[in-house]
């Protein structure tokens, strides 16, 4: 499954908040069936079952910001996709924690 990590950066909007704007996207993840996100301080991690999926959600979430006024949005986007094992956000997490116990 390939993993994107997002972050969608309104500009030109009317307060430095942009905790609507993010909220806009959100809801967007919130009505897709079968994925697994999860929201961070600095973006969103999003796991489907497919990079098209991916880049597809990615779209309706810069799309709904969008229609929220931002006169300017930065969207970064990180995929990792691996073709030789399964991954998942809470796997990586789980490798990486793994490393720290054998230090």
């Amino acid at each position: 499954m390939p993993i994107m990590e997002i972050s969608i950066i309104p500009l030109g909007t009317e307060t430095p908040s942009v905790s609507k704007y993010v909220a806009s996207a959100l809801k967007i993840l919130e009505k897709e069936e079968g994925i697994k996100f999860e929201l961070t301080s600095m973006g969103t991690i999003i796991e489907a079952d497919s990079l098209k999926r991916l880049l597809n959600i990615a779209y309706k979430m810069h799309q709904a910001v969008l229609g929220k006024g931002a006169m300017r949005i930065v969207t970064s986007i990180k995929i990792d996709d691996r073709k030789d094992k399964k991954i998942s956000i809470k796997g990586k997490i789980r490798s990486v924690k793994n490393k720290l116990k054998r230090r």
